[in-house]
Parts: C-alpha cells; structure tokens; sequence
C-alpha cells in the first residue's frame, strides 16, 4: 500500500460516526403509518358508499318496478255545490275537492245523487242552486276538467257554462299533467286524425314538441296512456312508444297518475257499480256519530273506499235510498269512523272533511303497505 493510501485510510479512520435521531426516524415512520391507514380507511368508506348507492338505486328501481298495488276512492254527493251560493263559489268548491284527492293520491272519485236521479253522463248543465241531480253533473264535469293535462283540454272540453271560472281554479299539477320540455317514461295524449301506412301505428299528440307514432291503430280523438320509448333519435320527425292501459304508471311505474270520475245515481249504487271486478274490498264511512279514527287498523286491501255525506251527512242519503233497507249507515262500512273527534265546530264541510279524512287515514294505509308507502 503506497504512502497516500495509508494516510487517506487513517484520515478516514479518524472521522466520527454520523449519529442517527432514532427519535426522530420514530416519528417519520410513525407518521407514515397513519398516513397509509387513512388512506386505506378513507378508500374503505368510499367503497361502502358506492354499496350503499348501488344497494338504495335497486331498492328504488324494484320499488318503481312494482308500483302501487292499491287504488283509493272517495265517493261524496253532488248536493255539496248546493251549499255554495253562486257560480264562481260552486266552481271553487269543486277545486277544492279536486286538489284535496290529488294531494292524498286519490284514484276515483264516485259522484252520487242522494235524490236518486237516474245521472249516468256529465250532459247538461247546472241551472241554480237546489234543481235535483245537476248539480252532480257540474261537479263531474269540473272534476274532469281538472284531471285532464292543459295541453289536451282545449280537445275534450268545449266551451260550456259549467266551466265558465274553471280557468280561475289553482292548478292540480299531478304528474301527469307535463310541460313541454318534461322527460317522462309515461305521457298522456289524444290520438290524431292523420293518414298512417298500412302497418303503422296512430300519431298521438301527448304535448310534446314532436308528435308519438304509437304500435297500434286507434280511433281518432280517444284519449291514451303512452310509454315512450328509453332511447329516441332526434334526427327522427316522430317520438315512438307503446299504448298502455291507464293503471300501468300506477302499478308498473309507481307514479300517481290521477283520478277516474264516476257518476252514481244513488249511496247503494256507488258499491254496486264498482268498476273493479271484485268491488271494494275495504270500505269506509265518515261521520261524527262514528268511532274514533285513532284505534282503527286498515289490513291490507286491494281497493278502498271512502264515503263522506253531504249537508245532512251519510244519514239523509241513506234515508232516500230506495234500495237500501237499513236506517244505520254503519252497517254499510267495514269501518264507520269519526275522522275528527272533538271538533270545534258545529259543522265539518265536505271538502274539509276529505282533508281531515285521508290525513288521518295516511299513516293508516302506510302501515297496512309499508314497502310502498312512498308511493301515497
């Protein structure tokens, strides 16, 4: 070994050792491993969330899938315009009623005359306060009005005198009653009078910027249920869907898609002209002389009715009835309930009492249909 190298190994030899922070090399590593397990934590509860969206978007997508089973109706007398005393009252009144059934999601509303007039059709018209069986007639036919979407109206609804103020009614925006511009699986429309290929369906108009070539051929002027196709191309001139029977965005799609108006001539034919095969399997009157809403169950049904009476109650039209033997409307009902026990007023108006009725009966038909209750 040569001289220098001698020397430069002793200089090296004589250097001190560099000293390691043990203390601080701690820290670092310490620091690190909290880092990797927040990470590791934060990536745990990014994929639990992603679970949880994709557990709640299929419960969402079964629960549309399956809809709503059930329908609700609600049944009251005509004569309850009687108790309004002009036109524009006796039309706001009859919007009252309307916008009360759509806020409960209300199906049916079944009209009846406690004098028991032989009413089948909304022709004719009102001609004042206390003439027997119009004023049913006025009440249908603003109901009707009111169900129908804006855009389809001025097809099913001439001019006429029961509708003189209808066009200062609040609107009951339902789902089915779509601007322009709204995206919807389901639409209403009117078929058209328009030439179609022999193979093609009818044009509906259903308020939309272009019009739907439906899968069938139909009379012009019916009224239609349609489900638009998922995918539409643009460039097309028409939209394209199918015509579905009108409960399907109810059973099917879980949408409340508005109320059917019957006409009934008397209390016993609003139960013997149901238009379900079965009838009403659960149904319910209302007055003061009935029980307590608070203790009563609904059990599961497949179509519930509602009765309210008119300016004398459930009593009077019970009395004028012909076809009826009875003299005690409760042996009519499944349930004959008190819907507001404890009133502060003499009288419960008619459209005061749907509200006060399908608020109380809400949480009823929740329970009795929890996996659906959002539906109502």
């Amino acid at each position: 070994m040569s001289d220098s190298a001698v020397k430069r190994a002793k200089m090296l030899s004589s250097q001190p050792e560099e000293r390691v922070d043990w203390k601080k090399r701690k820290a670092e590593i310490k620091e690190a491993t909290r880092q990797r397990k927040e990470a590791k934590l934060i990536k745990q509860l990014d994929k639990q969330r992603q679970q949880e969206a994709a557990e709640t978007e299929k419960l969402e997508e079964q629960q549309n899938k399956n809809g709503r089973p059930y329908t609700v109706s609600v049944a009251l007398p005509g004569s309850v315009l009687d108790n309004a005393q002009s036109p524009e009252l006796r039309t706001y009144l009859a919007g009252q009623i309307a916008r009360a059934c759509v806020v409960f999601g209300v199906d049916e509303i079944v009209v009846f005359d406690e004098q028991g007039e032989q009413v089948k059709s909304t022709e004719g018209e009102f001609k004042g306060v206390g003439k027997k069986g119009n004023a049913c007639i006025q009440l249908a036919r603003i109901l009707q009005y009111l169900e129908c979407p804006q855009y389809l109206r001025k097809w099913f609804f001439p001019k006429h005198h029961d509708l003189q103020y209808a066009g200062l009614l609040n609107p009951l925006d339902s789902p089915h009653h779509m601007r322009i511009d709204d995206e919807s699986e389901y639409r209403e429309g009117i078929v058209l009078d328009r030439p179609s290929k022999q193979g093609k369906g009818s044009l509906v108009n259903c308020g939309m910027r272009k019009e739907v070539r439906i899968d069938k051929q139909l009379q012009s002027g019916l009224r239609v249920t349609v489900q638009l196709n998922e995918t539409q191309k643009q460039e097309n001139k028409v939209f394209k869907g199918v015509v579905v029977a009108p409960h399907v965005p109810r059973t099917e799609g879980g949408h409340y898609w508005g109320y059917n108006v019957r006409l009934a001539s008397s209390l016993s034919a609003v139960f013997s002209e149901s238009p379900y095969d079965e009838g009403y399997d659960t149904t319910v009157g209302t007055s003061e002389r009935g029980g307590s809403i608070d203790q009563m169950t609904l059990p599961p049904f497949k179509h519930l009715l509602v009765v309210f009476g008119g300016l004398q109650g459930l009593e009077a039209s019970v009395d004028t009835d012909q076809n009826l033997d009875v003299t005690d409307p409760s042996v009519l009902f499944d349930f004959y309930l008190n819907t507001c026990p404890c009133q502060g007023s003499r009288t419960i108006r008619t459209e005061e009492a749907i509200l006060v009725s399908m608020s109380g009966l809400r949480p009823k038909i929740s329970a009795a249909f929890a996996p659906v209750s959002n539906h109502l």
